[in-house]
């Protein structure tokens, strides 16, 4: 049902779908480029479902929590919670974010990492650390609003070999991409090739 609806609603906007996602990849972090409105998870959320890939986001347990965990849930949030137990230290978000992949058999993570919808001078680089830390490969989600295609590229990567190289390869893959607001994106100056 969330399939056809997705579909439909992608075809009244005149929004494509086009993906290379490998049917092996179970478990990944999905980049999610460009990132400049919050139109951005609406057509996210769609070329998503209508792949069928299991996207979830993860923000602080609070969303997940009372009524607005009812609507946030449903739409792919993950809870974490950051506040150390008992006896322990607190937890890294990129550790909590890793684990989720103990917890979920398939998991497509998806991280934006402008890590804001205004123009950023560099990308944050924890969905690199979770990939590493989770042992699990990076796919390049993308919105390009241009040509109204949403989809995943053919680029996977593993990380933890070269990050130079793996990271210039995410930066070819994105640089001519349009975002909804062209003026608030760009690729991470301290990769390009």
């Amino acid at each position: 049902m969330g399939k056809t609806i997705s579909k439909l609603l992608l075809w009244i906007s005149g929004w494509k779908v086009k993906t290379t996602f490998p049917a092996d990849v179970f478990r990944s972090v999905m980049v999610a480029a460009p990132h400049t409105s919050n139109w951005d998870a609406y057509y996210l959320k769609l070329a998503t479902l209508t792949l069928g890939i299991p996207m979830r986001v993860a923000i602080k347990d609070n969303w997940t929590k009372g009524l607005i965990g009812l609507l946030i849930k449903p739409l792919g949030g993950l809870g974490i919670d950051r506040s150390p137990k008992e006896g322990s230290r607190r937890l890294s978000q990129v550790t909590l974010m890793a684990q989720l992949f103990d917890q979920h058999h398939q998991l497509s993570l998806v991280v934006a990492p402008e890590g804001t919808r205004k123009k950023r001078d560099r990308w944050k680089m924890g969905f690199y650390w979770v990939a590493q830390e989770a042992d699990v490969p990076i796919v390049l989600g993308f919105l390009d609003y241009k040509n109204k295609i949403a989809g995943v590229g053919d680029v996977v990567i593993q990380p933890g070999g070269d990050q130079n190289r793996d990271m210039a390869l995410i930066n070819d893959f994105y640089k001519d991409l349009i975002g909804k607001k062209p003026e608030n994106f760009t690729i991470d100056p301290r990769f390009t090739s």
